[in-house]
This record gives structure tokens, C-alpha cells and sequence, in this order.
């Protein structure tokens, strides 16, 4: 008997064994081969939505109810779940969007645009299943809400997951506008996570908490199912109430747990969670007739971590941290993502260098929180959406020159050097007319809260005098001061929140307040002058810049949750905008890109793609001042996920590095001009030269 023959009598006699023991269910291979839920999920809500009376995209709104006014519920203080998920749906799609037609809604994105790009005039309804669980070590302090959904267009023999980690703070329905709805369109299941921020506000006078399915319930009710608690027990709470009363713990801010150290492990564990529910769905039975086999794996499945924002540094981190290779692919937009401190990098920009890896997000925004209000009195134009106070706003600037932050005799010059100082620091010239807005809207509250989750500070600590609460009327009998909150509001807040007060009526308070805790923009400071709370401001850049045991806890948690670039050789796009003043690209996407390449060197398959006129805030787009001078990142974000899901399907080329050029809409009148295509030009596969971005000898050169 020859060799061969032999070898084949052992592997049919091995086959016959291996189908024995699978016969009585014996076989440890077979048994790896089951399909078991991940031991980390809890209870898994499931419902499904006919894409007629209720839908995964719009809730059953539709192109045109997202684009209307928001749903109503019939009991304010009582809302359904159903009405609670569809309310938001309807604010959390907005939130990422502008919804306005002249801006592209409903021509070059919207439900009713298919993914080919093609509008319609469908309502873009996706019926499907969703499935919600809560991720948890255990404690019940976690509850990490995960989230697949899988539309009927799934198809087990072409499998497509993406994630939809949420941006922001928000809920688990934060990314449903942009990888949301790019990953339904396309047939593909997603995969979403809150990544532990989320809507969880534990009202302490009232002991209420939000819960899963959007409900408010007491704390002792909701237990373990609460969102978040905030660690307090009851004698430190009824202390903390006597002391403080009407004042509000955030789960982002207070959960004390720096949860941004483990968003890559959150956005991974969603894409398990999703294939456990698309093998539950699709997979064969087992032999014991009752479990499932896993008929998609990551050997036959193309997976696409993605979303903008924090949720974009989500899926950079997933990918960083992706040992199982669960991830095929990278695309997003304008993401948050923090790098380890390398002095081998320098980024030029004409005659500009920035060397380093960029600042740390706790360092820019309480650079810009002591430095935009005074940038934004430069000239009109810097303020040109009226949204600071010049009295204020001088004052600010009169307390910078005291503390020798900036130079200058007059306002004019003060305002010069606030604003030559951003710029110094990496923001880029094209965001100075975005500061005033930016400050009003987001650098506060962004920085406060991760002042508090960096430190990992309690709620009764009262970080530099902050709290939150809702605070009255500028008319009422007690003005902006903190009052009880609004039980409607409060009722609503799963759907209305982006888990980062200012947020349904709950306000930053400044509890040093010369005269007594004041809303924070109202508030009083030594002389009882209003400088929007200079001190407030200081004592959260000393948490960056001193030695105080308070700065120490912070930079231990920002230490946490640096990234190293390192993606491993996935194939990955990132799309940012120049005029980004939130998350600046010289802090983040540039040098990111460029120690992508240091590290992977000849592996790196990273491709970076900076758009002309776009910020971080597609939604401030139907502002005025905003429509008529900038174009929607979106539609870049939408052609990043195009381009990588054709490179992992069908090997398409990625496009090189590059600028892209838009025209700004303009004017007719006092009116913007409404968007067309020639105002976003295309990605291009083979950029001009003088608009590549390129990479050489440790420098990153973007064309200016």
C-alpha cells in the first residue's frame, strides 16, 4: 500500500470519527462552531418594523417627516416607548445633518437617495429587525447599550456589517444619519453602540434615572437596568441635596469611569454582538436541534467600522485594538482621536509647520474656553452669528490681558492676540469666523465633561465650582439661578438629549457665583463683573497645564485613552473638514495619517482626504452665515464608505491623499444659494499634484 493511500485511510477514518461524535453532539470542534451569545450582553430586546407603519431609518417618518417638525407624543409625562424611539430618530438624524433642501437633503443625501446616490421620490423606509442589549461587567455601572439592526435587503451570501458608534455623547441612536444610514441603504447589518456615554441623567433631588427603553423610573425601580447611577449613597446623596439642591449627575461626565479609554473595545464588541444576532437569524441549526451554527465569521464577511466624530475615534480605535480581525475596513469622518506624543512628526501646511503629534482634546478645549470670546470680537465677522456678548465678551478679554494670556491696550488688540493665539496653536485660519458660534454651542460643555470623566470626579465634587441644573427664565422670580427641572422634559429626555448639558433644560451652573449659583453664561465673577466665569475657565486649563492633585487625575485619565495609529495594514479612509473648529485636523486627522505611516511604513493602506469649506457641524449648516460659506462633510463621508466597501468587495483602488476644493454656495440677496453638485466636486481617484497630501521622511505636506 502506497503512502497516499494510507494518509487517505487515516483521513476517512478521522471524518467517520468526527461524524460520530457530532452525532452525539461529543466534538469539541463542532461545539466551537455553535453560535453563543457573548457572555458580557444581558437580555436582548428584539422588535421588527414593516417598513410601512415603522421603519429602522426614520421610524416611520420618512424623508419628509425628518424633515418636518418634531413628532408628538400624547402624554408628555408619559411617553411610549415607540414614541420615545421615534423621537429619536427624528433629533439624532437631525443632529448630524443639515436638513434644509438648498443645503443637499433630499438631492444628494436623505432616505430618499438611494446608494447609488440616486433620489427618489421614495420616503426611503427600510423594514427590518433591531436588537438592543445592554453590555456590563456584571455591576450594572457599565450597561454599554449595544444595538444591531438588520434590514430585510440583508443578504447571508454577501455579508456587510458597519458600526454606528455614536459622536458626541448621545444615545444609541446617534450615528442612525451617517453610518446608520449608509450601512441599511446598502443591505448591510449595523452595528451601533452609545460606547458608555449616552442619554444618562440621574435627576439626585428626585432619585430618577433613564432606563433602556427610554423610560424614567426611580432609581430603586430601575436597578440594573438603570442607564446610569450615580455612586452615591443615600446620606451622600440627601447631603449633597441639602447642600446643592435640583442638581443633576451625567453619565458621561460622572459614570467615573473614563469610558473613552475602552471605545474600541465597545465598538468591537458590537460587531460580535451583531454576529451573534445574524447567526441566530441565518445560521444552520446544530445538531442538538436547539443552538445555532456560525454561518458568518469574518472569513466571508466584509466589516466596515465607521461613524463621525468620537464615534469616528470609536472605530480607529476598534481597528487599532483589533486582535480577532473582525474588522476588514476603516472608513470616517472628522474623528476625535487623540495620539501618543511623538516629536519625530512634523506637518507642513505652506508656510506653516506644526511639529509633534498635535494637542490632546482636554488641551485645546480649554485653550479655546478661556481664548474664543475674546478671539470673537476681532471684527464683525468673527461674530458674525451674534452669539457673544461683546460687554461680556470684553470683559473676558479685560481678564485675559490681567492673567498675561494675551496682549493688547484695547479690545481690538486683545481680541488680535486671542485670536493670533488659536491659530498659533494648530486651528487653522479658515475656522476664525467659526469661533463665536463654536463657544456658544459646544466648548464649555465638551470641556467640563471631560474634565470630569478624565479625573473620574464624582458629582458631589463640584469640579471648579460646576454643576449641573435647570435654572430660571431671565424673567422669572428667580433668573437663571437652578430650579427643579421640567418632569415633561425630563419624560422626553432619552429622545430630546445629547448627553452633554446644556441639554433639555439641564444648564451648567457656576455655583461661585458672587451672590450665588447662576447659570454659567449669566454668572458673576469677582466684582460682580460678568466675564463669562473667568475663573471657572482657569481652574480648567490648570487641570491640563498645573500640578494640582485634581490636574494629576486628569492627565492619568487623558493618558488612557491616547491611540497609536497603528491600523494593523486595514485598508482605511478618513474624510475631515478644513474649517473644523471642534475637532481641529491639525490635532487629529493630519497627524494621525502621519504616524499611520510611520508605524505601518510600507503596510500602511491609509488614505486621507481634507474637504475645503466643510466644519465639524453639518446641522449648524441652516444657520445664516453658515449655508452660505461652507458645503456638507457628509457627502464626503458618503463617498469614503462607497469607496472602501468597492476595495473590500471588488479590490477597487483607494484614492490617494488629497485636498478636495469646493465652491461655497454664496448669496442671492440675503439668501443661500441652494447646493449642487458643482459645488462638491468628487473625490478623485488620482489627485493633481498641487492638491495631494503626501508623506515623506517623517514630514506630512498638505497642499495648502
Amino acid at each position: 500500500m502506497t503512502t497516499t493511500n494510507r494518509n487517505n485511510l487515516k483521513l476517512t477514518a478521522l471524518a467517520a470519527a468526527v461524524l460520530a461524535l457530532s452525532a452525539c453532539g461529543g466534538s469539541d470542534s463542532v461545539a466551537e462552531n455553535k453560535n453563543v451569545k457573548p457572555t458580557y450582553l444581558g437580555a436582548v430586546a428584539t422588535a421588527s418594523y414593516d417598513g410601512t407603519s415603522d421603519d429602522l431609518l426614520t421610524a416611520g417618518l420618512g424623508k419628509s417627516g425628518l424633515g418636518g417638525a418634531a413628532p408628538a407624543v400624547v402624554d408628555s409625562l408619559s411617553p411610549t416607548s415607540a414614541e420615545l424611539r421615534k423621537l429619536a430618530i427624528f433629533n439624532n438624524y437631525r443632529a448630524i445633518l443639515d436638513i434644509t433642501a438648498g443645503g443637499g437633503y433630499g438631492t444628494l443625501y436623505g432616505p430618499n437617495v438611494d446608494a447609488k446616490g440616486v433620489a427618489s421620490a421614495s420616503e426611503g423606509m427600510i423594514a427590518g429587525s433591531e436588537y438592543i442589549a445592554y453590555s456590563d461587567d456584571g455591576t450594572g455601572r457599565q450597561n454599554i447599550t449595544m444595538m444591531v439592526q438588520v434590514p430585510v435587503t440583508f443578504n447571508p451570501a454577501s455579508p456587510c456589517i458597519v458600526t454606528a458608534t455614536s459622536s458626541g455623547s448621545r444615545g444609541v441612536y446617534g450615528a442612525i444619519g451617517s453610518a446608520g444610514e449608509w450601512g441599511l441603504k446598502n443591505g448591510c447589518a449595523v452595528a451601533y453602540t452609545d460606547k458608555g456615554t449616552g442619554t444618562g441623567l440621574h435627576d439626585l433631588q428626585n432619585d430618577t434615572v433613564n432606563v433602556q427603553n427610554g423610560g424614567r423610573a426611580s432609581k430603586t425601580a430601575a436597578g440594573n437596568a438603570s442607564i446610569f447611577t450615580a455612586l452615591l449613597t443615600s446620606i451622600e446623596r440627601a447631603a449633597f441635596n441639602l447642600a446643592t439642591p435640583n442638581r443633576f449627575a451625567i453619565k458621561h461626565a460622572h459614570s467615573q469611569q473614563n469610558p473613552e479609554k475602552d471605545w474600541g473595545k465597545w465598538t468591537l464588541q458590537s460587531v460580535e454582538f451583531a454576529y451573534f444576532v445574524l447567526n441566530e437569524k441565518y445560521g444552520d441549526l446544530a445538531a442538538d436541534g436547539v443552538a445555532h451554527l456560525k454561518k458568518l465569521t469574518p472569513a466571508n464577511t466584509i466589516v466596515i467600522a465607521s461613524s463621525v466624530s468620537n464615534g469616528a475615534g470609536a472605530a480607529l480605535a476598534a481597528a487599532e485594538q483589533d486582535t480577532q480581525g473582525l474588522i476588514s475596513g476603516v472608513a470616517v469622518a472628522e474623528p476625535e482621536v487623540q495620539l501618543a506624543p511623538d516629536a519625530r512628526l512634523s506637518i507642513v501646511r505652506g508656510a506653516t509647520t506644526l511639529a509633534g503629534t498635535g494637542k490632546q482634546l482636554f488641551d485645546y478645549f480649554t485653550l479655546a474656553n478661556l481664548l474664543q470670546p475674546c478671539a470673537a470680537l476681532l471684527s464683525p465677522t468673527t461674530n458674525v452669528f451674534n452669539t457673544v456678548n461683546p460687554t461680556i465678551a470684553a470683559n473676558r478679554c479685560t481678564a485675559l490681558k490681567a492673567n498675561n494670556l494675551i496682549t493688547g491696550t484695547t479690545t481690538a488688540e486683545q481680541a488680535a492676540s486671542a485670536m493670533a493665539a488659536l491659530v498659533a496653536a494648530g486651528w487653522q485660519s479658515e475656522s476664525k469666523d467659526l469661533q463665536a458660534s463654536h463657544y456658544s454651542f459646544a466648548t464649555l460643555p465638551v470641556a467640563l465633561t471631560y474634565a470630569n470623566t478624565y479625573g473620574r470626579f464624582s458629582v458631589t465634587d463640584n469640579l471648579c465650582g460646576f454643576s449641573y441644573a435647570a435654572t430660571g427664565a431671565a424673567t422669572s422670580a428667580t433668573p437663571f439661578a437652578p430650579v427643579p427641572a421640567s418632569a415633561a422634559a425630563l419624560a422626553t429626555s432619552f429622545a430630546f438629549s445629547n448627553g452633554v448639558p446644556p441639554t433639555v433644560g439641564i444648564n451648567i451652573v457656576n455655583n461661585n457665583s458672587v451672590g450665588g449659583p447662576l447659570l454659567d453664561a449669566a454668572s458673576l465673577s469677582t466684582g460682580s463683573v460678568q466675564d463669562y466665569n473667568i475663573a471657572g475657565a482657569l481652574c480648567l486649563r490648570e487641570l491640563v497645564t498645573g500640578p494640582s492633585a485634581n490636574a494629576l487625575r486628569v492627565k492619568q485619565g487623558m493618558s488612557e485613552v491616547l491611540r497609536s495609529a497603528n491600523l494593523q495594514g486595514k485598508p482605511a479612509l478618513i474624510v475631515h473638514g478644513r474649517s473644523d473648529t471642534l475637532v481641529p485636523v491639525a490635532f487629529t486627522s493630519r497627524p494621525y495619517f502621519g504616524m499611520n505611516k510611520i508605524v505601518e511604513g510600507a503596510n500602511s493602506k491609509l488614505s486621507y482626504i481634507e474637504v475645503t469649506n466643510a466644519q465639524h457641524f453639518d446641522a449648524f449648516l441652516g444657520f445664516p452665515g453658515y449655508a452660505n460659506r461652507l458645503v456638507p462633510l457628509h457627502r464626503y463621508f458618503i463617498q469614503a464608505m462607497d469607496m472602501m466597501y468597492a476595495n473590500l468587495k471588488t479590490g477597487a483602488a483607494l484614492p490617494g491623499s488629497q485636498v478636495v476644493r469646493t465652491v461655497p454656495r454664496g448669496l442671492t440677496g440675503t439668501v443661500a444659494n441652494s447646493i449642487t453638485a458643482a459645488n462638491v466636486p468628487p473625490i478623485k481617484a488620482v489627485a493633481d499634484v498641487a492638491d495631494q497630501i503626501t508623506f515623506a521622511n517623517n514630514v506630512v505636506t498638505v497642499a495648502d
